[in-house]
């Protein structure tokens, strides 16, 4: 069991790639002692754990060591992040949004409208002063429905990277090799890739918690 997580209580949110982190990074995390609650949104961008909306695609939540609960139709209310945190009451907050604002297969990623987004709910984060990781996009394959390139994927971590302060980033990107982990669609992994994925994510965590605040993970 690695002391960094050690009775954290950790939120977790995120977009359909949480709905299959759901269950290996959720366990990865309570098996190094933390406690989690995880939400998330398919098809949910940053602005949506803020401003109320319905989604067009289910949301999941699982708790601690219950079984994930998941709502798999369109039309459901998004989470309100401000309710989670005083349901859950974390000491630390992890974020994983990327994919579903990357704009894959659009000529740009819409540079400010990004920073909007993440500003809007690291804002939020920030008001509640608690410790927050944000976690960047994985490699997937150029391919349909989702044309997810590498460049942007690169573009996309970059642009994270520079703008999630005062959260801390994860990139995900130096965990694997591009196509390394593969897809089922072009985005979404295998269900290895998704544990290889949870594996390095919790590593990445349980570092910045030992750093005591180190906005790198290599």
């Amino acid at each position: 069991m690695n002391s960094a997580l050690a009775g954290l209580v950790i939120l977790m949110i995120g977009d359909s790639q949480m709905m299959n982190l759901i269950n290996p990074l959720h366990n990865q995390l309570e098996a190094e002692g933390a406690v989690v609650h995880s939400y998330a949104m398919c098809g949910a961008i940053a602005g949506d754990w803020i401003y109320p909306t319905t989604l067009s695609c289910g949301r999941a939540e699982r708790h601690d060591k219950a079984p994930a609960v998941v709502e798999d139709r369109a039309g459901l209310p998004t989470y309100s992040l401000a309710q989670l945190i005083t349901t859950t009451h974390p000491n630390l907050i992890v974020v994983e949004i990327a994919d579903t604002m990357a704009g894959y297969g659009s000529p740009q990623i819409e540079h400010q409208w990004v920073s909007d987004q993440v500003h809007a709910l690291t804002g939020k984060i920030a008001s509640s002063n608690i410790a927050c990781d944000w976690i960047g996009p994985i490699w997937g394959q150029e391919s349909p429905p989702y044309q997810k390139s590498d460049a942007r994927v690169r573009e996309m971590s970059q642009l994270l990277s520079q703008s999630v302060a005062p959260c801390r980033y994860i990139d995900s990107t130096v965990m694997a090799r591009p196509g390394e982990w593969p897809t089922r669609d072009g985005t979404h992994l295998q269900p290895d890739g998704y544990r290889k994925w949870s594996v390095s994510i919790t590593d990445a965590i349980a570092r910045l918690q030992g750093q005591g605040g180190v906005a790198a993970t290599h």
